[in-house]
């Protein structure tokens, strides 16, 4: 059995044991990492540690901890009722306005696990508040920033468009963009039928956000929702009798706290979007600047860094790493591209790519892959847009993967949930994107250029 076979099946085997013995599979991976890497790949430690990610651990402690800040001080309350006053109420329309809003980060430059980790934290505490499906909200996030994320000017699409051309091959930017936001759009659309978006309409979250645009934003007569304390003093009386900012009962007041976390909000933004700053160390030099101006409410922060999270995505992106770095990931691509049948070689690379991409960069594997398809689009009998179109949506409308950099970050962000179901819920979600996308986006784009 060849070394990378076994590589394959260990992967198996930590999933199948993760699944069925509640362990935490990033430990596993690590441990797997340890045994694959010593003992079959005859890798040393350097080599294994090589593929820990630390970018992302910095980025999934920086975000969660500098928006476990925000919760605290009742920044993201605020943040929530000013949405529904600015949509008038209308809750129905905050995930789209989430996907637009990624959306339009990627398509004028942010890099998509950026524009995810600014907005998927206050789009997940709207959906904890509103009782709005914490999948139907993080997938139209992710959705949203992989829709914009091959626009002519942004990240993905200057390297895809850079990968083409320096392949040699026809190109077409504006098919390429409008391919990935048609089949996000698509696949918001019918997550946001499935998963409750439809009965948002009316009653339910929706009439407790047109109470909340009654206020008119003055915070007198806003009433806790039910099930909270019971308590059903309006944000005025709250205020009058003491409460201190963070409270959650006068969500309206911006005091010096609040006002300062929403200063460190738009530094956020501007440093990623304007000045190519890194998200991660951003996101923990100003929580660390909130946490010294106040330390009472950010006392308990660090505790709800999402630890768990982090090991679970670190460790399987480690195990990754070492797929890498003994030729896995190449030695499937190259077995598929030389079956020499052209239609067959297309959607098995597209099916690779969604898979692998599912646990690994987006962008290394369309770096991977594309070249890998050279050879039987030389042969003229596919046409080379609509191929390399379907592995960039193959590989990118996967990352709602709890595996990937953006589906980490959504799974980091939900408050409230149980974080282990919701880990299972965004793995089957994202499994059933990699079933059916990549076999669908080769019939639309693929197979009408056949021969």
């Amino acid at each position: 059995m060849s070394a990378e076979l076994i590589s394959i099946l260990v992967l198996v085997v930590v999933f199948v044991i993760a699944t069925t013995r509640s362990v935490n599979m990033g430990a596993l991976a690590f441990a797997a990492a340890f045994g694959v890497g010593e003992l079959v790949a005859d890798l040393d430690a350097d080599k294994i540690f090589a593929g820990f990610p630390g970018d992302l651990f910095v980025v999934l402690v920086g975000v969660t901890y500098l928006f476990a800040i925000a919760r605290a001080n009742g920044t993201t309350d605020w943040l929530v009722h000013a949405s529904i006053r600015l949509v008038r109420g209308r809750v129905v329309l905050i995930p789209w306005v989430m996907f637009v809003l990624t959306g339009a980060l990627t398509a004028i430059g942010a890099v998509s696990p950026a524009a995810v980790a600014i907005v998927a934290p206050i789009a997940l505490s709207f959906a904890a508040r509103y009782s709005i499906s914490p999948l139907l909200m993080g997938a139209m996030v992710v959705h949203g920033a992989q829709g914009g994320g091959f626009s002519p000017i942004s990240i993905y699409g200057s390297i895809v468009n850079g990968i083409v051309e320096r392949e040699g091959l026809p190109g077409n930017e504006v098919a390429l963009f409008l391919a990935s936001l048609v089949a996000n759009l698509v696949i918001a659309g019918v997550v946001f039928v499935l998963f409750g978006g439809l009965r948002l309409r009316g009653g339910g979250a929706g009439a407790d956000a047109k109470g909340a645009e009654a206020d008119g934003g003055g915070g007198a007569g806003d009433t806790k929702r039910a099930g909270d304390t019971g308590d059903t003093r309006s944000a005025g009386d709250a205020e009058g009798a003491g409460n201190t900012e963070g409270s959650g009962q006068d969500v309206f007041r911006l005091g010096p706290a609040r006002i300062a976390t929403l200063a460190a909000l738009v530094a956020l933004v501007v440093a990623v979007l304007a000045f190519d700053l890194d998200a991660g160390l951003t996101s923990i030099t100003l929580a660390v600047l909130l946490s010294t101006c106040w330390p009472q409410d950010s006392r308990t922060a660090v505790t709800q860094i999402a630890w768990p999270t982090v090991l679970l995505i670190c460790g399987v992106l480690t195990y990754v790493g070492v797929l890498d770095e003994m030729g896995t990931i190449d030695w499937a691509g190259e077995g598929v591209s030389d079956i020499g049948v052209p239609l067959l070689s297309a959607v098995l690379l597209c099916y690779i790519g969604a898979l692998v991409s599912a646990f690994a960069s987006s962008v290394g594997i369309m770096g991977a892959l594309i070249p890998l398809a050279v050879p039987f689009l030389a042969q003229g009998e596919i046409g080379a847009v609509g191929m390399v179109a379907a592995l960039a949506v193959s590989a990118t409308v996967v990352d709602v993967s709890p595996f990937s950099t953006n589906g980490a970050l959504v799974l980091a962000a939900a408050p409230d949930v149980d974080r282990e179901r919701f880990f299972r819920q965004l793995m089957m979600y994202g499994g059933t994107v990699v079933a059916v996308v990549p076999a669908v986006v080769w019939l639309a784009l693929v197979v009408p250029d056949w021969g």
